[in-house]
């Protein structure tokens, strides 16, 4: 059965929180934001090829994106890069790619994972994988890692668990429902309640099982990118989803599939899984030195500078002196200082700027 596991790896965001660094023409998957000479694509791609060839590796990404895949991957067939034609959330991303995959095998069995994270313990996480295609492969069953929290965070989806489980493993339980990202209040109830995991956002399901699940609960999705389903690994596919993907509704798979289905279990995984959405969790991931603060780059000099984050790759010195719990990224073409403590921010006030041009 190994070879009808595959994975599938979602490239096709901005990663505009993690703005100057990544930008609309190299977003951060692209990019080398841990400073270990890789991007957070390669790195992906590569924890992955301790379970399946590059052959059975697949990455959805948009168009735009498809020369930056080929050279960070560059062993990659070129026909397992899906390009979308527009970005329309999740779940048409992975309909597209459960339809894409059935062509293929129809007994395919597919993780569906983001390309921007960051997982520490990869021995463990490659375990969990490989628990959750076991029960797939064996159940009609949806199966997501579940991280445990360490802290009542706002920028995280949550799952809650029942108090169902699987008899034999004791591994597995099911799903009572997804919440979306909590305020600290809620946040913090989760925590005391002890039956609430973050949402990592990695999915192990059948192609099958996943088009019947879009067919009972987002028709109005499969329907339109699976009109003719002759045109899935054919010469024509790229025109044909060309075609019809921007005719499909712009949904998360956990409003489209997840919050709906009844077959949903999740496998609690400590992992040192890290979504690095923002630079505050970049600082919080990364070494830091006395004061706390921590520097990217060979030509930065900290100077009283405590809980900030410093982004440099420019030859230039950079000296800072005084700063408390800021962010500071100085690239080519823009400068950011900005309080960590208001970085949610950062998102708007980059579109208003970006407007303005």
């Amino acid at each position: 059965m190994l070879e009808n596991r595959y994975i599938t790896i979602m490239a096709g965001g901005v990663g505009s929180r993690f703005w100057p660094a990544s930008t609309e023409d190299t977003p951060k998957q692209f990019l080398d934001i841990l400073g270990v000479g890789k991007s957070l694509l390669r790195l992906t791609f590569e924890r992955f090829l301790n379970l399946v060839p590059a052959e059975r590796i697949l990455i959805v990404t948009n168009k735009k994106y498809k020369s930056l895949t080929q050279f960070h991957l560059p062993e990659l067939p070129e026909e397992n890069i899906l390009c979308e034609p527009s970005r329309n959330n999740t779940a048409p991303c992975v309909a597209y790619t459960a339809l894409r995959l059935r062509a293929l095998n129809p007994n395919a069995v597919f993780v569906t994972a983001p390309s921007d994270h960051v997982i520490l313990k990869e021995e463990a996480f490659l375990q969990k994988i490989n628990e959750a295609f076991e029960y797939v492969e064996s159940n009609q069953a949806i199966v997501t890692l579940g991280i445990q929290p360490t802290r009542p965070d706002t920028g995280y989806g949550y799952i809650e668990v029942s108090g169902e489980e699987d008899v034999e493993t004791k591994q597995i339980h099911k799903v009572a429902s997804f919440k979306e990202k909590p305020n600290e209040g809620i946040a913090k109830s989760y925590l005391d309640a002890g039956n609430y995991l973050w949402n990592a956002g990695i999915f192990i399901w059948k192609a099958e099982d996943l088009i019947n699940s879009f067919k009972l609960n987002a028709p109005e999705i499969i329907n339109v990118l699976a009109e003719d389903e002759s045109q899935f690994a054919s010469a024509n596919e790229q025109n044909y989803i060309d075609r019809v993907y921007p005719n499909t509704p712009r949904i998360s798979v956990d409003y489209a599939i997840l919050e709906k289905a009844d077959n949903v279990y999740t496998i609690p995984a400590d992992i040192g899984w890290s979504d690095l959405g923002t630079w505050n969790s970049l600082h919080a991931f990364l070494d830091k030195d006395q004061n706390f603060s921590v520097t990217i780059g060979d030509n930065t000099h900290l100077i009283d500078t405590t809980n900030t984050i410093v982004r440099s790759d420019s030859s230039k010195v950079v000296v800072i002196k005084g700063l408390d719990d800021y962010i500071v990224v100085d690239e080519p073409d823009a400068l950011l200082i900005y309080p960590k403590g208001d970085e949610q921010e950062i998102k708007q006030v980059v579109e208003q700027v970006l407007n303005r041009k």
